[in-house]
């Protein structure tokens, strides 16, 4: 697959004259188990040496997952990943108030500090990257440091002490074909981004994220994301500490 990148390294050399600080994150969702695929994105982390953050589904979380995980980054991915939205609604687990969620959010960490201990990132990843105001405003008290959706956020801090660090970059094309949406609007999205940070019309300080589903990779998919994260090194980017971005403890 031949992708022009021009446009993407013509903005990082525009980053890099104006001497501005650029750290990226990697964020991948929905996992349960060890497969290929997941032995696969450690892999492709460990090659370009930027840790994958890993986003767990923690009600449905099986055995073989623990030894597989030696080198991602775990995060909290809902409860099981069902939508409880009323039909004519996008799908959402967390996306409504609902008298369960709570405890539900209560109930993830305790299984994912159990399964994960000290390696465990406090962070809550909702399914469909959609959730209310309501969880979100319970989170500090479930123990989250963070929360992770999508697009550029509105400020630093979802709530009292927790963190927002969103994903700004997802290759793979969910209203159509569901493998790689079209490279040249992937990168022209991706160029938009960064200058809307540059520029000052969304914060800079948020490290820019990557959004892949392992599972659901296309050869395509998995190759525009080795490429992608490979070009913003290249050009001036540097892994993010997501752990320094996170609101502190109380």
């Amino acid at each position: 697959m031949k992708i022009d990148w021009s446009p993407l390294l013509a903005e990082l050399g525009l980053w890099r004259r104006e001497g501005l600080p650029l750290p990226v994150w990697w964020r991948d969702d929905d996992a349960v188990a060890e497969t290929p695929a997941l032995s696969r994105l450690l892999r492709l982390s460990e090659d370009l040496g930027v840790a994958v953050h890993v986003a767990v589904i923690p009600g449905r979380l099986e055995k073989s997952l623990l030894p597989a995980m030696a080198t991602g980054v775990p995060m909290v991915h809902g409860w099981t990943h069902i939508s409880h939205s009323p039909q004519g609604v996008k799908d959402a687990e967390f996306g409504q108030p609902r008298k369960e969620a709570a405890g539900e959010l209560v109930q993830a960490m305790a299984v994912m500090q159990a399964e994960f201990g000290e390696a465990l990132l406090p962070v809550f990843v909702p399914p469909w990257n959609r959730i209310d105001a309501s969880t979100i405003a319970q989170l500090k008290a479930a123990g989250y440091a963070g929360l992770s959706t999508y697009g550029p956020r509105k400020a630093p801090l979802a709530a009292e002490g927790v963190a927002l660090i969103n994903t700004h970059i997802d290759p793979i094309f969910w209203k159509g074909h569901r493998g790689l949406a079209e490279p040249e609007t992937l990168i022209a999205g991706i160029v938009q981004t960064l200058r809307d940070r540059r520029t000052g019309r969304t914060d800079a300080t948020e490290p820019l994220g990557l959004l892949t589903h392992h599972l659901v990779h296309t050869e395509d998919v998995w190759e525009f994301s080795a490429e992608v994260l490979q070009v913003l090194l290249d050009g001036g980017a540097v892994p993010a500490a997501l752990a320094a971005h996170l609101a502190p403890a109380p």
